[in-house]
């Protein structure tokens, strides 16, 4: 969102990742997360960006909320909690392992 202003924030991991040998970061591909996490997963967990609500200004889209989502691959196995964050920061968990993150992190 600080980076690229016009755009807001992403609704995609793989615009966050992006190789840095193929010139400067974009809105496309901003070189913020590596490989394994732009693709979704990473240490026996899942992760996705869902529920984005965006606007138009100008001809522009503007993302301006967004839920990232991170689980388990296997429950009980490569975690035990799902976990949950917004364009608030704020992160909350599922102690089941999905993606109803209604208790928050202590």
């Amino acid at each position: 969102n600080s980076a690229y202003p016009a755009n807001g924030f992403s609704c995609s991991l793989a615009a966050l990742g992006g190789d840095p040998k193929s010139g400067a970061p974009t809105p496309q591909s901003a070189q913020m997360l590596s490989p394994d996490l732009s693709a979704g997963h990473k240490a026996g967990y899942t992760f996705a960006i869902t529920n984005c609500q965006k606007v138009t200004i100008n001809n522009q889209d503007m993302i301006t909320s967004f839920e990232i989502t991170a689980v388990p691959d296997a429950v009980g196995k490569t975690g035990d909690n799902g976990y949950c964050s917004d364009e608030n920061n704020a992160i909350r968990q599922d102690p089941t392992g999905g993606t109803n993150c209604t208790q928050p992190i202590q």
